[in-house]
């Protein structure tokens, strides 16, 4: 009897997301008048003289955007016991973020607003969208798959918590969300990636999983080691009822086939999210199409500015300035007590009613060694387009520039994980080069001839390769991920020398 009314209730929310996307700018100014009177109470309002009545031009023009580092101070006073720093409320725990695998981890502060009205409210508008394109859909009539991460107290005795976003939200699940839920909290949250994921295969393969909710990376993972324990040859064969693959924190494309292989019907729906430790920030907008809708009323006040231009407060521009087809970097405000905070995300606006986008790439993840200005949205778009046509099926990947030597011109060395190898790796790296040039045009000039750049180095590594990587850097499970392009060697010659070439 639960089951159908968690359905109704849903399907009762589809007419207030669709108001709330419409009135976005209105949502933004009542947000930003909210925040103002929260950061007016903060020591870091008062440093810049932010009263609860301030308007958005003395906002910009006292607060400066800022990165992690500038953050850092106050979370690190904070994690000691000290509050009301950067939010008016008592933070306790601390996000992990796994956006990247550099030797210095973020901890990003958790508030009760930013967990309760944008992260756990975020995942509601998912499931809200899905029956607002699904009406008849039965995920509820089964239980939801969710692979997260794990949580930890501080080794010290200031009594604040932290670990993987995924584990935190696990923990302060409703207790409805919990029952329709596998596997339990227990299971779902051991710090051992290894040893959670034969403890979860055990438990889910005999459960009836309608819905997951996961990193594409990780999923098919745990999809594999399903099969591989079952025996069976796909996982509708494991799971008839699925339904439902909530997915982000990735590009999905160069998965498309592995989960089509995975999951071999049209009734098996795919909705993409936009979300990482900072924040909830938008959904799919249409059943049909990739692009994705700004979530304006979860408690993330949104700036933007020229992804190509050093931020100021010049180019700063909110929501109602923004424009189509320029790449913005994502800066945001939130009720997690984050000011004017570069996320390291690019995005790029198809349209402004409704503020539809697609993610471009991430501020820091490109390659950029000789002018070709290769982001992250290239390098997916041409791995797709390559696998499409050779076949082939990609785990994952990472790129890095080769700089000029005696020898030969500088160029591109991929290292790339198949689940299915191309037949032939030569025919594959032309594909990707022509798709690279037909998607960069800077990339396409500096590929001319081979005079400035020579055709890319790629290499098909083992199996298991990037997991063992991320193993190294105890980075395993949750929200990880190995980053795809890099503008320098540190990463790929890590593997290399891991992996003996």
């Amino acid at each position: 009897m639960i089951s159908p009314l968690i359905g109704w209730y849903f399907k009762q929310r589809v007419n207030e997301l669709r108001t709330n996307i419409e009135r976005s700018l209105e949502n933004q100014d009542e947000l930003f008048r909210l925040l103002m009177e929260k950061l007016s109470l903060t020591e870091y309002g008062a440093k810049y003289g932010i009263e609860k009545t301030t308007n958005y031009a003395t906002f910009a023009e006292r607060v400066p955007v800022a990165t992690f580092e500038d953050f850092l101070p106050y979370i690190e006073r904070n994690q000691q016991g000290e509050q009301q720093l950067l939010w008016p409320g008592d933070i306790r725990w601390f996000a992990k973020s796994s956006g990247t695998t550099s030797n210095v981890s973020k901890f990003i502060p958790m508030s009760y607003e930013i967990m309760e009205h944008n992260h756990f409210e975020g995942s509601k508008e998912a499931v809200t969208q899905f029956f607002g394109f699904y009406p008849d859909g039965k995920m509820f009539d089964g239980k939801g798959l969710l692979i997260g991460g794990t949580t930890k107290q501080n080794d010290g005795d200031q009594g604040y918590y932290f670990g993987d976003l995924s584990g935190i939200l696990m923990i302060h699940l409703p207790s409805w969300a919990n029952w329709k839920s596998t596997p339990d909290i227990d299971v779902a949250t051991i710090e051992s990636w290894e040893e959670k994921l034969e403890k979860m295969v055990q438990i889910i393969k005999d459960e009836n999983v309608t819905s997951v909710s996961g990193v594409p990376t990780w999923t098919a993972v745990v999809m594999q080691r399903v099969l591989e324990v079952t025996g069976k040859q796909n996982i509708l064969e494991v799971w008839p009822n699925f339904e439902l693959f909530i997915h982000g924190g990735v590009n999905f494309e160069p998965y498309r086939e592995q989960f089509k292989a995975f999951l071999p019907s049209d009734k098996v729906k795919y909705l993409e999210t936009y979300n990482a430790s900072e924040g909830f920030f938008g959904i799919q907008y249409q059943a049909d199409r990739s692009e994705l809708v700004l979530l304006t009323h979860l408690g993330i006040f949104f700036e933007f500015y020229p992804a190509a231009e050093v931020p100021t407060s010049e180019n700063l521009v909110p929501l109602s300035q923004v424009k189509t087809g320029i790449n913005y970097a994502v800066v945001i405000s939130s009720v997690g007590g984050l000011w004017r905070y570069i996320i390291g995300d690019t995005i790029q606006f198809h349209s402004l009613n409704p503020f539809t986008f697609k993610i471009t790439g991430r501020t820091k993840l490109f390659i950029n060694a000789f002018g070709e200005e290769l982001v992250i949205e290239n390098a997916e778009t041409a791995i797709a387009a390559a696998c499409k046509e050779m076949d082939a099926i990609v785990t994952d990947y990472t790129a890095a520039p080769v700089y000029l030597d005696q020898n030969e011109n500088p160029g591109h060395e991929w290292l790339i994980e198949f689940a299915t190898p191309p037949q032939n790796l030569t025919a594959f790296t032309t594909l990707l080069d022509e798709e690279l040039q037909r998607t960069n045009d800077d990339y396409k000039s500096k590929r001319a001839g081979d005079m400035l750049m020579k055709m890319p180095q790629v290499t098909a590594v083992p199996s298991q390769t990037f997991h063992d990587w991320l193993k190294s850097k105890g980075k395993l499970g949750g929200q990880n991920k190995v980053p795809r392009l890099s503008n320098d060697r540190k990463i790929i010659e890590e593997i290399k020398i891991m992996i003996g070439l």
